[in-house]
Order: structure tokens, then C-alpha cells, then sequence
């Protein structure tokens, strides 16, 4: 709200660190309104006023005694005012924080006609403004974190689809050159091949041509006397 933009912008240098580094900080920081402690509603030149005053306020030249955590926040502010000056990145942050308006609101009326069934009082803690607040707070959080969780389920999933792709990529290029490397060794010794059985062949048939008949013993022709 207006209210914690104008009570964070007096924050001294650490604790403007501190609350960008705090524990969680990689979910609370998803929203850049969060980081900016800026409403939905500020126009373009209240948002570019914040983020001059507070990336003065966390820069490392700023905080020479701790300019590697001042590093890490001031990216994260960086980061934030960079998402709220894109059209699209804005509107999707802006749809997460009213969703979780929303889910607040449905959720405090099923509640109250629950109590009405039930015949007892229909008040709620979320009926004070700040506990309100302090509700859509959390449940905003809680989906700007759902969101992200399942960004980076798509990121890897993604990734595991490129890697095996590449994988499958890889096999087949290799596969692909071993089949080449085996026709070119197949054709480069064809020829010894070829003159090999040509000279098997040629041994064959010399050998054959080589090959003297067998020559069997014939019995003497015994002849008859003739007796007059």
C-alpha cells in the first residue's frame, strides 16, 4: 500500500538490504511491487521515482562496508523495475495480486454463510482492513511461489527434452559416421578383396588343369590258342 511505500522509503541502507535479503526472499522478491514497495495503482513516474531512491539506497558504491549483499539487492530491485516496465511482466504481476484478492474475498464469504448456516456471529479477523491486508499479502505470495515452482517444473522439463533430443541427435550423427567409415573401408579393400578370389580362382583352374587322370593297371590280354 501507499502507506508501507511512504513507511519503507525512510528505511535506512541496511534495512532496505535486509528486507530485500531476508529469509523467503526468493518468493517474496517475485513481486515487484514487493520489492519496490510501490502500489499496483502508481503511475510510471511515481514507480521511476521509487526505484532512483532506492537503488541509491542499496547500491554497493553505497554500502562499501557490505557491497556484496548491497550487490544482491540491488539487482533484485533492478530486476523488479524491470519487470514493472515491461507491459506484459506488469500485467501479469497485477493479475496475481488481484487473483489473490479475489481468492481472499470468496473465501471470507463461504466462510460467513458457513456461520450463518451454522446461526453464530458472522465476523471474521479478515473483516479488519490489516488483517485483510495481511491476507491477500500471504495468498499473493503464496501464488506468485505456485507460479514460479511450475516455471521452473516447465524449465526443466524443457531442458530434459532438449538434452535428450540432443542425445538422440548425437547417436544418430554418430551412427550416421560409423556406417560411413564402414562403406569407405568396405570400398578402399574391395579391390584387394576382389583380386584375392581372383586369384583363389585362377589356382583352382591351374590346378585343376594340373591335375593328371588316374591311370589304372589293365591286365594283359591273354589269348587263346586255337587247337586244330
Amino acid at each position: 500500500t501507499l502507506t508501507n511505500m511512504k513507511r519503507d522509503s525512510v528505511l535506512t541502507s541496511k534495512q532496505q538490504i535486509d528486507r530485500l535479503l531476508r529469509p523467503g526472499s526468493s518468493y517474496f522478491n517475485l513481486n515487484p511491487f514487493e520489492v519496490l514497495q510501490i502500489d499496483p495503482e502508481a503511475t510510471d513516474e511515481e514507480l521511476k521515482k521509487r526505484f532512483r531512491a532506492l537503488s541509491i539506497l542499496v547500491h554497493p558504491d553505497k554500502n562499501q562496508d557490505d557491497p556484496d549483499r548491497a550487490q544482491l539487492a540491488f539487482e533484485a530491485v533492478d530486476k523488479a523495475y524491470k519487470n514493472l516496465l515491461d507491459p506484459e511482466q506488469k500485467k501479469r504481476a497485477v493479475d496475481v495480486i488481484q487473483a489473490g484478492r479475489e481468492y481472499v474475498e470468496h473465501n471470507m464469504k463461504e466462510k460467513k454463510k458457513q456461520l450463518k448456516k451454522d446461526g453464530k456471529p458472522q465476523f471474521l479477523e479478515e473483516d479488519d482492513p490489516e488483517m485483510f491486508r495481511q491476507a491477500v499479502y500471504k495468498q499473493t505470495m503464496k501464488l506468485f511461489a505456485e507460479l514460479e515452482i511450475k516455471r521452473k517444473e516447465r524449465e526443466a522439463k524443457d531442458m530434459h527434452e532438449r538434452k535428450r533430443a540432443r542425445e538422440e541427435e548425437i547417436e544418430t550423427a554418430e551412427k550416421a559416421k560409423r556406417e560411413r567409415e564402414w562403406q569407405k573401408n568396405f570400398e578402399e579393400t574391395r579391390d584387394g578383396r576382389v583380386d584375392s578370389w581372383r586369384s583363389f580362382q585362377a589356382g583352382k583352374s591351374k590346378a585343376k588343369k594340373e591335375k593328371k587322370p588316374r591311370s589304372f593297371l589293365k591286365p594283359p590280354k591273354v589269348k587263346m590258342e586255337q587247337r586244330e
